[in-house]
């Protein structure tokens, strides 16, 4: 597959992430009462944060200063979002769709990324799993919620295993295109089944002690 088709696909995947994760950040805002600009701030982190600390790490420029489509499309999804939530009173549960669908879109742009770079396919799939769920872990301390990632349903796992899956099918000669529409199927997959089925991690239990 042509290198310049690759980056058209990581383009438009990571612009779709944008404006997912602008819509997250904004929704989950919302239940706080967090006025216009604080929502916004929240739609930011949320959609940007995780690709940042990646390009970070992977010593890479960070992409949403080296384009600011991305970030445009953050601002405007967050505050189209901020006026529909005023508008309409919309259920918690409608939040946990498109954070799915964020956590999925980022986990493969993420991943994909840390492939380009030629990262080892542990370090890869980490990228993913970063790229998935910084932008929310930060949306949740800006929202003084206790992050997601540390005591929902399977969320990081599930960024990771379909982190994995990507680069399984990729090494198995899968399309770069098939390869990352059916990770993110398998993330959102496994995502909405853990909360269905209230599947998590083993947690630590407190104990008294006499």
């Amino acid at each position: 597959m042509q290198p310049q088709y690759v980056d058209t696909l990581l383009y438009l995947l990571g612009i779709a992430a944008s404006v997912v994760g602008g819509v997250t950040g904004v929704l989950e805002a919302g239940r706080k009462q967090i006025d216009l600009f604080g929502a916004i701030m929240a739609g930011v982190a949320a959609s940007l944060g995780g690709g940042t600390v990646r390009d970070i790490l992977l010593d890479r420029p960070v992409f949403w200063i080296t384009d600011d489509s991305y970030l445009i499309a953050t601002i405007a999804a967050a505050i189209l979002a901020f006026f529909t939530a005023r508008r309409w009173t919309l259920p918690h549960k409608i939040f946990l769709l498109p954070d799915a669908m964020g956590l999925a879109l980022f986990s493969v742009v993420g991943t994909q990324i840390g492939l380009q770079f030629h990262a080892p396919w542990l370090v890869a799939s980490l990228m993913g799993v970063i790229t998935g769920v910084f932008g929310g872990l930060l949306r949740d301390v800006l929202s003084n919620e206790v992050p997601l990632v540390f005591t929902s349903e399977l969320y990081a796992t599930a960024a990771w295993a379909g982190s994995v899956l990507l680069i399984v099918m990729q090494e198995m000669g899968v399309g770069h295109t098939a390869a990352s529409f059916l990770a993110m199927a398998a993330i959102i997959a496994l995502r909405l089944a853990a909360i269905y089925w209230h599947i998590t991690l083993p947690h630590i239990v407190p104990r008294e002690y006499p």
